[in-house]
């Protein structure tokens, strides 16, 4: 296929080869898989200024999309690949191979750097998801930064800078500049943007920005980040988000404040303990979506509230198709016996074949865990409409999943994404936190915005 980049796509590939170190901080949809391989053509074999290129991403995406995108486009297929995921023994075929490309997942980062025995010799590093690298003390941060300075040029993409506020900031573009913009030390970083928060004695739990502090940030890396929205580049469809409450009994609601007060739940199938603030916040999340794993790992039953809802939406869409969002492995067994009472026919999205078969609407109902298909999925082509049947905290994940739909290429006018939300229970909580966080990261990208 003839690549036609648009006006937003060719500043980007201009701001790759113009900048050794580049965040593009690209909105879901806009395409920054062919954006950065249209520059990386360009740097290795125009302008001769690359010649190994290591591209680090999320194992589906390794797997599928990058090579994906190289055949679609009739200007980069004279790019030679390889994919080193897989067995130690498949990795390192493909990292011996001869390619100008190659694409590794970031669980094997560690691996490539310490273990493998192969030659770090790339000149250019392509961080797929650099939101990935927001842990300064993970491993696999640490294995990079090892070799961070034999690399000549990097890239940074992500569409979820700061999913859980500004310190994330700190570990992303270290591994990007190696600590000359935001400092080499998080306590530097820290002393200079955060106040102490949330905090216990000497024990600090949170951290707060200063006053100014956001702009301040925002000022040091502008030289070196672009952002840019969908919403400001693509016609994009209608986005409809709402919320579908639903209510306990008054026997239920007891059971659920028993468990908050307590930390101790007594039912007639088993007991369910929460060891501290963390699990009784995963039990709780749980038992609003109707079921909680007990102390032997039973799964114990407390509602179908949510399961009833699903039935009324799937009902009201009248075998339109319909994507859930599903949390909790319970979650995900008791929502395919509903299912399977209702003759409903439906599908586990986690392979290439399922993706295809859901984009053929081969089935009324997918079924999606964020985790595994949140980046890089291509699902709009089988419908317009999302449920979240249990949520999560994570903004990036949530985010990532609802762009699945949300995307361009979706054919439908509009885009509903519908939350089950449990009331007077941690749902509305979470609904509320990843509202506070979206309010964050859009301030970074606003300010950081690409002025075309």
């Amino acid at each position: 296929m003839r690549y036609s980049p648009h006006d937003y796509q060719q500043y980007a590939i201009r701001y790759i080869e113009e900048h050794p170190i580049a965040a593009i901080l690209l909105d879901m949809g806009l395409g920054k898989t062919s954006i950065t391989l249209t520059a990386v053509v360009d740097l290795l074999f125009d302008s001769f200024e690359v010649h190994k290129v290591l591209v680090i991403a999320p194992l589906r995406v390794a797997r599928t999309t990058w090579s994906d995108e190289i055949q679609k486009w009739e200007h980069l297929n004279i790019l030679r690949y390889a994919i080193a995921v897989g067995t130690e023994d498949e990795r390192l075929s493909a990292l011996k191979s001869k390619a100008d490309i190659y694409i590794i997942n970031r669980e094997n980062v560690q691996w490539l750097i310490e273990k493998s025995g192969i030659a770090f010799d790339f000149d250019m590093v392509v961080v797929d998801e650099l939101s990935s690298f927001k842990n300064w003390q993970s491993k696999r941060f640490k294995a990079f930064m090892k070799a961070r300075a034999k690399v000549k040029r990097i890239v940074g993409l992500t569409g979820t800078p700061s999913s859980n506020g500004m310190m994330d900031l700190f570990a992303e573009f270290k591994l990007l500049d190696m600590g000359a913009r935001l400092g080499r030390f998080i306590g530097q970083y820290r002393t200079a943007f955060f106040a102490p928060d949330k905090r216990n004695g000497q024990i600090i739990y949170s951290y707060k920005p200063l006053p100014g502090a956001e702009d301040a940030i925002y000022q040091k890396i502008s030289d070196i980040t672009i952002s840019m929205k969908s919403t400001d580049h693509l016609q994009m469809p209608e986005l409809i988000s709402t919320q579908y409450e639903v209510v306990l009994s008054e026997k239920e609601q007891e059971k659920y404040e028993e468990m908050k007060k307590d930390l101790v739940l007594q039912l007639p199938n088993g007991e369910i303990t929460a060891a501290n603030a963390a699990s009784l916040t995963g039990k709780l999340s749980q038992m609003a979506n109707g079921a909680v794993y007990g102390d032997d790992e039973k799964v114990l039953e407390i509602h179908e509230k949510k399961l009833d809802a699903l039935e009324d939406i799937i009902e009201a869409a009248n075998g339109k198709p319909i994507l859930v969002a599903y949390w909790f492995k319970h979650d995900l067994e008791r929502i395919c016996r509903r299912l399977e009472e209702l003759k409903v026919e439906y599908a586990r999205i986690s392979s290439p074949g399922s993706i295809e078969m859901w984009n053929r609407g081969e089935f009324a109902v997918g079924l999606i865990h964020p985790a595994s298909a949140g980046h890089g999925l291509n699902l709009q082509s089988g419908g317009s409409h999302l449920i979240w049947f249990g949520l999560t905290w994570s903004l990036e994940l949530y985010q990532q999943t609802n762009a699945r739909l949300w995307r361009q290429g979706q054919t439908a006018s509009t885009v509903v994404i519908q939350h089950l939300i449990t009331k007077g229970t941690v749902d509305e909580q979470i609904m509320k936190a990843l509202e506070t966080k979206d309010a964050s990261q859009s301030a970074l990208i606003s300010a950081v915005k690409a002025n075309l």
